[in-house]
């Protein structure tokens, strides 16, 4: 997931990214962040699932042909045992490589809460909620789950509302859905600016309380 996360963006698409990040803080008070991620999570629970699935399934194909062959009989549960303990570990090392193998063993409901635990998780962490007037946004990718989320600090929060932010998540899922993902997130960043210096415009006083730079995670 390392190398696809650095692959996500080209250096030309971060930096168009940072430029429309910059111009769309010079008209409002507000601060955004740009977050992308291979994935919320690593799953364990679904590793597990995924390599004792893989495992039962050679283990018993295996069982009944090479334990056959060398007189075992696919009835010795020992030798069945043995190629279960085997096939496990390499099955949890290729589900760990391979993250699509573990998909079918992780919910929707899992996924949505991971994805915004972590995403409150960078909130926090990136210190987008210290802004002067509390009005920073984190817009944050999840490549594994193909989730986008926007979370805006309590400033904005209590003037524009959850809702608003839904055609900024469509704008990138449906950007990324098309191999534009840069165009699309500096269009997403664009569209939090205009929303925000409608309701939060650059004060006298205001400076650039957040770095702009493209996070990859």
């Amino acid at each position: 997931m390392k190398e696809k996360i650095q692959k996500f963006l080209t250096d030309e698409e971060r930096r168009q990214i940072e430029e429309k990040v910059r111009e769309a803080e010079a008209s409002t008070s507000g601060e955004i962040v740009v977050m992308a991620v291979g994935e919320s999570s690593n799953y364990p629970s679904a590793i597990m699932a995924a390599s004792g699935a893989i495992s039962l399934v050679l283990a018993i194909g295996g069982a009944m042909t090479i334990g056959h062959k060398m007189g075992y009989g696919s009835e010795n549960m020992w030798f069945f045992l043995m190629l279960f303990a085997l096939f496990f570990m390499v099955s949890n090392e290729a589900v760990k490589r391979f993250p699509v193998l573990k998909r079918p063993f992780v919910s929707r409901e899992e996924i949505a809460e991971e994805v915004e635990e972590a995403a409150i998780h960078s909130f926090y962490h990136r210190k987008v909620h210290e802004t002067r007037d509390r009005t920073g946004i984190l817009i944050y990718i999840s490549l594994y789950e193909h989730s986008v989320r926007v979370l805006a600090d309590t400033g904005i929060d209590a003037v524009v509302g959850k809702q608003a932010w839904q055609g900024v998540v469509e704008t990138i899922t449906k950007g990324i859905r098309y191999q534009r993902q840069g165009e699309a997130i500096a269009s997403a960043v664009e569209q939090c600016g205009k929303l925000l210096s409608r309701h939060f415009p650059r004060k006298p006083d205001d400076t650039n309380e957040l770095n702009d730079a493209v996070i990859l995670g």
